[in-house]
């Protein structure tokens, strides 16, 4: 397949030269719907970090390779520095925020948790930069930027300008990334988009609830890389996508097609339509996280995991304090799925700094107590019982529009979420089990606990 290459013309903007997109299109839907093997190429087998080196060097942007380097890289591995002082001192302010500017979206995705169907409503930028200037004055840098379909904000890559030292990851289904909105994210390069891919045609219809939704997805996918921006595509994974999306072949046609790193999350049965029966089992959980070490070892493209230690024992972001998250109506929450508030980012009856507010929550201290307590796993998934029994306890308030997150909640029965003590898989990229020993980590948080007998896996053991 073609790749479109980028150049420099007159003016600091990207030249790009014609592409077939048709071919492009064709050859990227034809990679998802039945992932035809990529042609075998003879070569002399070289590191994969020597590969992933050369990939960087030749085809990324040097201006945008330098600003994510030093902003996400060097001043993000100092926010996640400044996270274990504050440990030590008993502090939880998280490096790491993700930040839910609007609930609205175009797409009705099954089992989703956000009101997307309900009223508008956005973090006005006034409050996003309050937010962003008091969280950098605590050393943070990164934010993932989450919805709803953050390009239906009106004001999303405005806010973003006004934060050059800042790196942004927005998690997109890409079909607001038009050419021009490509362009002026390159002109900023402080922005990554994540793009979502959630399998076949027909799956891909099924999973986001709309027709044609992979093409669009593909053409916001060719507008992000024919730009030049850094770009990713993830997906959460499901019994409908596994088969076709946890392959070495999608790996490989994504090297390809010139993106730059991967996610694989996993599906969470939340929201008023959960839709169980899409949950991976055990052994097809198994079978990613085996998939995901194994591709980090061999091919040049990043894969990120939030789920895992470099020793390869679970963990979970928002137990061990790395990250939390603030929904569009500007609650506090420990991550996005856990959809209860008591404090909020708004100075409306609490005008004290965000960092006290993240510091001195009572609600988001048992939180993290309980979690780490319960499970190295996700809490949400496998005792819902207990964080219903702590959310009436500090009697925190819904932070939904639909307002039946704690029904939900007492509907769920408890399952494996990525703990598995008897299946620990260290990494095996020596890299990545580094940067994680220092970067991501549970700082901590698990130290002298028991989980064998609170944990979904002896829980269910033993029922």
């Amino acid at each position: 397949m073609h790749r479109t290459k980028n150049s420099t013309k007159t003016g600091g903007e990207p030249a790009v030269q014609s592409v077939d997109r048709d071919e492009f299109d064709a050859d990227a839907c034809r990679a998802v719907k039945s992932i035809a093997p990529t042609r075998a190429l003879r070569r002399i087998e070289v590191p994969v970090y020597l590969r992933m080196a050369r990939r960087v060097l030749m085809e990324c942007d040097k201006r945008l390779l330098w600003k994510l380097i030093y902003n996400m890289g060097f001043k993000g591995a100092l926010s996640v520095h400044r996270h274990k002082l504050r440990l030590k001192q008993g502090q939880v302010f998280p490096p790491f925020l993700y930040v839910s500017i609007i609930n609205s979206c175009n797409l009705r995705c099954q089992g989703c948790w956000v009101d997307v169907a309900h009223k508008q409503e956005i973090i006005q930028p006034e409050a996003f930069h309050k937010l962003v200037r008091e969280a950098k004055a605590v050393g943070n840098v990164f934010f993932g930027i989450v919805g709803g379909e953050p390009f239906m904000h009106p004001h999303l890559l405005d806010m973003l300008a006004e934060h050059p030292d800042c790196y942004f990851q927005i998690f997109t289904n890409g079909h607001f990334i038009t050419p021009e909105r490509a362009k002026r994210m390159w002109r900023l390069g402080n922005i990554t988009p994540l793009i979502s891919v959630e399998g076949s045609e027909i799956v891909s219809d099924q999973r986001r609830g709309r027709a044609g939704v992979l093409s669009k997805t593909l053409q916001g996918i060719h507008n992000a890389l024919d730009a030049g921006v850094f770009t990713g595509v993830c997906t959460s994974l499901c019994r409908t996508n596994i088969d076709d999306l946890l392959r070495e072949e999608w790996i490989d046609r994504l090297i390809e097609m010139g993106v730059m790193y991967t996610w694989f999350h996993v599906y969470r049965p939340m929201g008023p339509n959960p839709n169980p029966e899409l949950c991976l089992t055990p052994e097809q959980s198994l079978k990613a996280r085996n998939f995901v070490v194994e591709m980090r070892a061999k091919k040049p493209i990043v894969i990120v995991d939030a789920y895992h230690d470099g020793e390869g024992k679970a963990l979970c972001p928002a137990a061990t304090g790395i990250s939390h998250h603030i929904n569009p109506w500007g609650g506090i929450e420990p991550c996005p799925i856990v959809q209860f508030s008591k404090e909020s980012i708004h100075a409306s009856g609490d005008d004290r700094p965000l960092k006290d507010k993240f510091i001195r929550s009572a609600f988001l201290a048992d939180f993290r107590k309980l979690a780490a307590e319960t499970t190295r796993g996700c809490i949400v998934l496998e005792r819902p019982d207990l964080l219903k029994k702590l959310v009436e306890s500090h009697n925190a308030p819904d932070a939904t529009a639909r307002q039946t997150a704690l029904a939900e909640l007492d509907a769920m029965t408890v399952r494996t979420s990525q703990y598995n003590p008897t299946a620990e898989i260290p990494e095996r990229n020596p890299f990545y089990r580094l940067a994680k020993r220092f970067f991501f980590n549970d700082f901590g948080a698990y130290a002298g606990m028991d989980h064998s007998k609170t944990a979904a896996p002896g829980v269910l053991a033993g029922s």
